[in-house]
């Protein structure tokens, strides 16, 4: 039996383990069978076709590393090891957009570990590079994560005079206790200056982190941080739920784990921040994602024109993704490919000019319309089964193993299951995962993941 087929209340549902889908298949299905001859023919693919590319950078460096982090990054207090990871990081540029060629680009995003560790030279060079190679334009969105307890004024006026657009910052949670509890030491002064400073720059698209679910959190707290943050006026706020994975990130181990929210409260941790930031205005965007009514991101929900990638939520349109940096995932139209994760293992391999890519996917018809079906159910709740196997040249009655899965949630009446449509009509933030995971042909053959809420 399936975990649906086994659920009878909705808190039994949403702790199941379930992927958060910013991949389909998602990374634990990715193998060897992607190397760096596999991207390579990639790329020939993506050079014969037309249409924007996205960039996304990662820069796994941080100055220490946060107890509840699960990002690829590695602390380092000397500048030296960013200065040559740069210098590696050029080059690979370099090689991929000489089997590319000179493409539009419709997104930049830099990610982390703490991109704004780099100096000025640094980002200057690869933002040159960027210019010199493909073809950026006055539209083309340049997003950046920010940890606010890096960040001058002189940083921010710079970073928006390269060309930054948009920042996230990584904010968490507001509360002293629970900072203290996750090793990340940030008042709420600190985040105020960063925003000031932003905004003073010419930077004014802003997104807040925030993440329920970590040790001493309590249901007042997470209101505060919630009123701190919307007080701050930010554009868009995402809402993670803390994924405690010490088998796999061993920097989690410094959490004490019995002082982790047990599921009842965490449930209603999450439902406090949801409603929280609803009731100041917010648009609510998929499971986790809020914007204002008048963000770029609210307006391709009610487009339907709002997309999901690695980096969560996004407004990009584009069909290629290309990943910079050790551990950097992309995506072409033919697969998804995953750069060797260990920096020393990278550098060799693009300073002897090959790829770097260690293991990937090749997408399967199948793949693509599942791939399908699993977007528009964590973008917009609903998806029309019989369009979108239309649309893959697909019969529709392929689904109909997986639409029995949901017979509990149709009962319970949180789920419409109407010939070739379903849509999640109650609980749609809690369930989005579950339903979509009734359609995953690969769950349960690999990979652990995060509970649901």
């Amino acid at each position: 039996m399936t975990q649906l087929d086994e659920a009878a209340s909705l808190e039994t549902l949403i702790r199941a383990t379930v992927p958060r889908y910013t991949s389909y298949p998602t990374a634990p299905h990715f193998s060897a069978e992607v190397g760096a001859d596999s991207y390579g023919g990639f790329l020939d693919q993506v050079a014969a076709e037309d249409g924007p590319v996205s960039l996304y950078v990662h820069i796994p460096f941080c100055h220490a590393i946060c107890h509840y982090c699960g990002c690829t990054t590695k602390a380092s207090r000397r500048y030296a090891p960013i200065e040559a990871y740069v210098e590696v990081l050029r080059s690979e540029i370099a090689m991929v957009a000489a089997q590319i060629g000179r493409r539009t680009v419709s997104h930049i995003h830099w990610g982390g570990g703490t991109p704004n560790l780099l100096s000025t030279a640094a980002f200057e060079a690869i933002v040159g590079d960027f210019h010199r190679l493909f073809a950026i334009g006055s539209d083309t969105e340049h997003a950046i994560e920010l940890d606010p307890r890096h960040l001058g004024e002189g940083r921010a006026r710079f970073l928006a005079g390269i060309g930054v657009n948009r920042a996230s910052l990584g904010v968490q949670d507001f509360d002293p206790a629970v900072q203290a509890a996750i090793g990340r030491i940030q008042p709420a002064e600190t985040v105020a200056a960063a925003v000031e400073q932003l905004r003073g720059a010419g930077i004014s698209s802003l997104s807040f982190d925030l993440i329920y679910g970590l040790p001493e959190q309590s249901v007042a707290s997470v209101r505060r941080t919630v009123e701190t943050a919307i007080a701050l006026a930010p554009d868009r706020i995402s809402l993670f739920g803390y994924a405690h994975v010490p088998w796999f990130r061993v920097n989690q181990k410094l959490i004490d784990a019995s002082k982790l929210p047990g599921s009842n409260l965490r449930l209603e941790l999450e439902r406090t921040a949801h409603g929280a930031i609803e009731t100041a205005g917010y648009v609510p965007i998929g499971i986790d994602h809020f914007a204002r009514h008048d963000d770029a991101m609210a307006v391709a929900l009610s487009k339907r024109t709002l997309r999901r990638n690695f980096q969560g939520y996004t407004t990009d349109r584009a069909d290629t993704l290309i990943g910079f940096g050790a551990s950097s995932i992309g995506r072409t139209p033919a697969g998804y490919a995953q750069n060797v994760t260990d920096t020393g293992n990278w550098r060799e391999r693009i300073v002897n000019g090959r790829f770097a890519t260690e293991r990937g996917r090749l997408l399967t018809p199948e793949d693509r319309l599942r791939a399908d079906v699993i977007e528009q159910i964590l973008c917009f709740f609903d998806a029309d089964l019989t369009v979108i196997a239309t649309r893959h040249n697909a019969d529709p009655a392929v689904f109909s193993a997986d639409l029995e899965k949901l017979t509990p949630l149709v009962r319970a009446g949180w789920v419409v299951a109407d010939g070739g449509h379903v849509s999640i009509v109650r609980h749609g933030a809690e369930l989005a995962r579950l339903v979509a995971s009734a359609f995953d042909a690969y769950l349960g053959t690999g990979g652990r993941h995060s509970v649901a809420v």
